[in-house]
């Protein structure tokens, strides 16, 4: 349902004007051509009086060239600025004058359960949807991707990436990142996962400044995994990363990381990154057709595969 200005205290129209529509455009040769395509659409919010905004990440890494739209039909190219692959969250800078008002960056754990809220496409109220918060818990992403606390909104936006949660007050609380399920039984609704924007402050300047953050790197594995019945399992690998060096195969359950048992996702990324800086071995145990096979996997730094961003 679209949101209605009388349902605001704030100008809701003229904050809506903050959310711009993204493209980008990544070289096939690219490390997540593949994966995300070379071609990439969705939303960014202005943050900066300067042209600075905030995206979801997926929207432009790896990106040799971005255009912003705005409500009123302008179209601005930019570039990238930084994207931090631990929050999932990507800057860009507008080379020319969006001559839009900046979003205020909010506080997301002021947003409790039930509470009212708006997630804002680039378009104006026709490209929003009125929703509340139905839930905010930990979330893992197959990608090896991990938020202690996300946030789920309903009903769904269709077209996520990117888009704005807007808070009661019109501040920015979250940036729209993955469409989900929830419910069972036959009675399932369309929500979205957003990344709460209480994960930019601490970055921001770093992001600004060299286009990353300065915590050392993750251990990265390159596997999609999945929770079943059976336990965490590997889907899927990425080509040329450590896991398929070390003769991980789709299939094969995660049992043990370190000598410690793997209960879930979560729980795995955890005991992994806990291991050391990217670099570190990772020693796992895995079921393979009844059998238990140990292996060790040589961890990489997920960056050092991205095409990096051209900084201005």
């Amino acid at each position: 349902m679209q949101p209605k200005p009388s349902d605001y205290s704030y100008d809701l129209e003229r904050t809506l004007t903050s959310v711009v529509s993204l493209s980008s455009r990544v070289p096939s040769e690219a490390f997540t051509a593949d994966t995300l395509g070379t071609e990439r659409a969705g939303n960014g919010v202005v943050i900066g009086a300067d042209g600075l905004v905030l995206t979801v990440g997926y929207l432009i890494m790896e990106a040799e060239s971005v255009w912003l739209t705005t409500h009123d039909g302008r179209s601005v190219p930019a570039h990238v600025v930084g994207f931090d692959a631990a929050t999932g969250l990507g800057l860009v800078q507008a080379l020319g004058t969006l001559d839009l008002p900046a979003l205020k960056i909010g506080r997301s754990d002021t947003l409790s359960i039930g509470d009212k809220a708006v997630v804002a496409g680039a378009g104006g109220r026709g490209h929003s949807v009125a929703v509340e918060l139905v839930a905010r818990q930990e979330f893992a992403g197959y990608w090896e991707y991990l938020l202690d606390e996300a946030l789920f909104t309903a009903p769904a936006h269709p077209h996520w990436g990117g888009t704005a949660l807007i808070g009661p007050g019109g501040d920015l609380l979250g940036i729209g990142s993955l469409q989900l399920q929830q419910g069972g039984a036959g009675r399932t609704q369309a929500i979205n996962m957003v990344v709460p924007i209480d994960l930019l402050p601490p970055i921001l300047d770093e992001l600004r400044l060299q286009g990353r953050t300065d915590a050392p790197p993750r251990p990265w594995l390159g596997l999609y995994a999945t929770e079943t019945e059976d336990g965490v399992v590997v889907m899927g690998l990425v080509d040329d990363a450590p896991a398929q060096a070390a003769d991980l195969r789709a299939g094969d359950i995660l049992s043990a990381v370190a000598g410690e048992p793997v209960t879930d996702l979560a729980g795995f990324f955890r005991q992994v990154w806990a291991l050391g800086d990217a670099g570190a071995r990772v020693p796992l145990s895995v079921q393979r057709d009844g059998t238990e096979i140990a292996l060790s996997v040589m961890s990489a730094d997920r960056n050092a595969y991205l095409v990096r961003p051209k900084l201005h």
